[in-house]
């Protein structure tokens, strides 16, 4: 997102307000530069700005909707830039961004209830308020969005002496610094953990490397022991089948009588010899018998040659099942579990090499932090005395020469962020010898709102604003401080929109742009209407200002005076953009 100040402009085209307090119906469109909002004392101009305040996600006071209606509705459209903070917002909360236009809409129920939607897109009340704070600053007589906010305060020193990159930059080694931490922390706790378990780990390397197991040996050794738990019945009847073909030297008389039948076979004339034939078949019995008898031999060997087997199968089987359990795994899982074992051990082992490099990156990255977050203040150090003297040159014009006002810089090295060292704060005092505070904290909303405008003024050269409201700036002043407020005002909306409500006839002349707010009765209720005015009215309505009920010749004199002198006109002459209303109903 970029930063406070950085050049992402947005504009308000279009107001559309139905059931608002006093006003039921209001379509407005607006233009560039700098709009003023006249009218009688009480006639409902900061209804306006209360109803754009709602459309921008602001509390909701009791009796916001008009009396008799079930709901009041306030929506707003704006034209950001396509660099505007406001399209990643919206872009980070899922919300559409598919158009040029943003549309905001605040409804509001009789009953307290208060719905809102970005670009047609049902939100929370905060989630408007997020995107709104973006796209407008409102500066009332107690209430100031945007640039009265603390944090903001770090971000307009930074545009104001040129170090958004320098800033910029502090921020990436800052994530830089903070990444080689936690790397090198997790090493630690990874180092620690294997630490703590390499006791155990030897143990177990041992033990199991003592056990030695093999992949299927538990199914090979069940299978074993189920034949060697039979062994007994089965040696008997191996040992009576060995007896037997043992008793009578059976195998004697069978070669007995092979030699004696090959012996007739000799004697025997002619190529068909039955005897030879008979001689063959005894022979094959024979070599079969012996076959039989060593296969005989070698069960009997594996049944009843090692008592102890039975044992030593066993003990090995059991042991490889207890060492299972103990690990958590099958004995099939044994030989895996050891090989892990000594990868962690080995990783414990070598890991030192790897721990050593990540602190040597921590180390560089937080030199390399400090170095850059230590010459980002001492710059904005040197930027902060020429802010309070731009500041100081505004302050006698708009009747606050005896207030002072302190860019105050606090820097704890011990307490780095990511934007450096510093934490920074607007601070004033209006009278002489009284401390500086806080700029919100300031009393009067007069006062707070022409400090602000004294910002704004020393700000304009290095900072590009979009919407800016102000309500009633030039309470309890006129004549010459008047129109430095005005002449500020109209510096500021050159490259900005500006929306004031004023009392003063020299603010109003000042504005590309003029509504009249004024009241109607009717027979049942009292409305509150907002009249853009033409030229010839707006002479009619700076001389009403300057001369109250009665408009004198002299008045609208000097209105005509006051509406020659130097305005914004190269905004004034610019035709609004005006787009359709419908979009925002």
């Amino acid at each position: 997102m970029p930063r406070a100040g950085a050049v992402c402009a947005s504009m308000l085209t279009a107001l559309q307000i139905q059931d608002f307090v006093l006003i039921d119906q209001a379509r407005l469109v607006l233009g560039r530069g700098m709009t003023a909002l006249t009218g009688e004392t009480g006639a409902g101009k900061s209804i306006l700005l209360d109803a754009l305040g709602l459309a921008v996600g602001g509390r909701a006071e009791r009796g916001a909707v008009r009396q008799g209606a079930k709901q009041g509705i306030v929506s707003v459209i704006f034209e950001p830039q396509s660099n505007h903070p406001v399209w990643k917002v919206l872009e980070e909360n899922g919300l559409d961004t598919g158009d040029d236009q943003i549309i905001l809409r605040r409804v509001q129920s009789a009953d307290g209830r208060g719905r809102g939607f970005v670009n047609d897109q049902p939100v929370s009340i905060g989630m408007l308020r997020n995107v709104g704070e973006t796209l407008i600053e409102i500066h009332g007589q107690h209430d100031g969005r945007g640039f009265l906010t603390a944090s903001a305060h770090r971000d307009m020193l930074d545009e104001f002496g040129g170090l958004a990159k320098k800033a910029d930059a502090v921020a990436a080694l800052w994530r830089d610094w903070r990444n080689a931490q936690e790397a090198l922390e997790e090493k630690k706790r990874e180092r620690d953990a294997a630490a703590r378990e390499a006791d155990y780990l030897r143990h177990v390397i041992d033990r199991l490397g003592k056990l030695d197991p093999q992949e299927d040996e538990e199914a090979a050794l069940a299978s074993r022991r189920s034949e060697l738990m039979a062994s007994d019945k089965i040696a008997d009847d191996l040992n009576a089948a060995a007896a037997a073909l043992g008793e009578g030297g059976f195998d004697t008389k069978l070669a007995a009588a092979l030699r004696r039948i090959e012996r007739a076979a000799t004697q025997m004339p002619g190529d068909d010899n039955p005897l030879a034939k008979l001689a063959a078949r005894l022979d094959s019995a024979l070599n079969e018998a012996a076959e039989a008898r060593i296969a005989l031999d070698d069960a009997i060997a594996r049944f009843g040659a090692d008592p102890d087997e039975l044992d030593r199968v066993e003990e090995r089987l059991f042991a490889l099942r207890a060492e299972a359990r103990k690990h958590g795994v099958t004995p099939d899982g044994l030989r895996g579990f050891l090989d892990k074992a000594k990868a962690s051990l080995d990783s414990l082992e070598q890991g030192e090499a790897a721990f050593g490099e990540l602190e040597k990156t921590m180390r560089e990255t937080r030199t390399a932090f400090e170095k850059a977050a230590k010459a980002l203040s001492k710059g904005r150090t040197s930027a902060a005395k020429k802010l309070d003297q731009a500041v100081a040159k505004e302050l006698a014009p708009l009747k606050l020469g005896k207030a002072a006002f302190e860019t105050k810089i606090m820097t704890s090295e011990a307490h780095p962020t990511s934007e450096g060292f510093d934490t920074v704060e607007f601070m004033v005092a209006t009278n002489p010898g009284a401390p500086a505070g806080p700029l919100k904290t300031i009393a009067s909303g007069g006062e707070l709102s022409r400090f602000v405008l004294a910002m704004k003024a020393a700000l304009s050269v290095k900072e590009n604003r979009t919407v800016i409201i102000f309500d009633e700036v030039d309470a309890g002043v006129g004549g010459a401080v008047a129109d430095a407020v005005g002449e500020r005002l109209a510096r500021l909306a050159s490259d900005a929109q500006v929306l004031v409500v004023t009392h003063s006839p020299q603010v109003a002349a000042r504005a590309g742009a003029q509504w009249r707010i004024e009241k109607k009765q009717t027979k049942t209720s009292t409305l509150t209407k907002v009249i853009p005015l033409e030229p010839a009215d707006r002479e009619e309505e700076i001389a009403r200002m300057l001369s109250g009920a009665v408009v004198t010749d002299e008045a609208r004199a000097a209105a005509r005076r006051l509406l020659g002198a130097p305005l914004d006109r190269k905004e004034a002459a610019k035709k609004p953009a005006r787009k359709k209303l419908a979009k925002a109903g």
